[in-house]
């Protein structure tokens, strides 16, 4: 297995699952063969056509690896919540992601949106009273 380095999107809040990764490769593949098309009709080159037609067989595989994926997750949100939450809040990996080298998520900089947002309905959700970000505390700030 290859352990390059790669860029990982994140959002503050949560710690996304591998299936926004498969969205992007789906979406950027499809962008990909839409070029292509695009090359084909102002050439008339076959290659470009043919070259689509690759990547078009691609985007179709990458969106049943999405809809796997999609599947698992929803899986565990239905079998154990409380893990799914614990998942989606970065306090420990996805189960069907890798788990060697896991770092919580950074919680450093989420915002409360009861405290800082004034959103009073979110009174039950107020994380102004969590413990420091384990994250920095393993890998440093973010």
């Amino acid at each position: 297995m290859n352990n390059d380095a790669v860029w990982v999107r994140g959002v503050t809040g949560i710690q996304l699952h591998h299936t926004t990764d498969l969205q992007d490769a789906g979406r950027f593949l499809g962008n990909a063969v839409m070029a292509l098309r695009a090359a084909h009709v102002r050439t008339g080159d076959d290659r470009y056509s043919g070259l689509a037609a690759q990547i078009k067989t691609m985007v179709a595989e990458a969106r049943v690896l999405e809809s796997q994926a999609r599947t698992s997750m929803e899986g565990l949100h239905s079998a154990d919540p409380e893990r799914f939450v614990r998942c989606r809040d970065g306090e420990e990996p996805w189960p069907d992601e890798i788990q060697p080298g896991f770092v919580p998520r950074h919680t450093c900089r989420d915002q409360c949106l009861y405290h800082d947002h004034d959103v009073l309905d979110a009174i039950l959700q107020c994380i102004c009273g969590r413990p420091p970000c384990r994250a920095c505390a393993i890998d440093g700030p973010a």
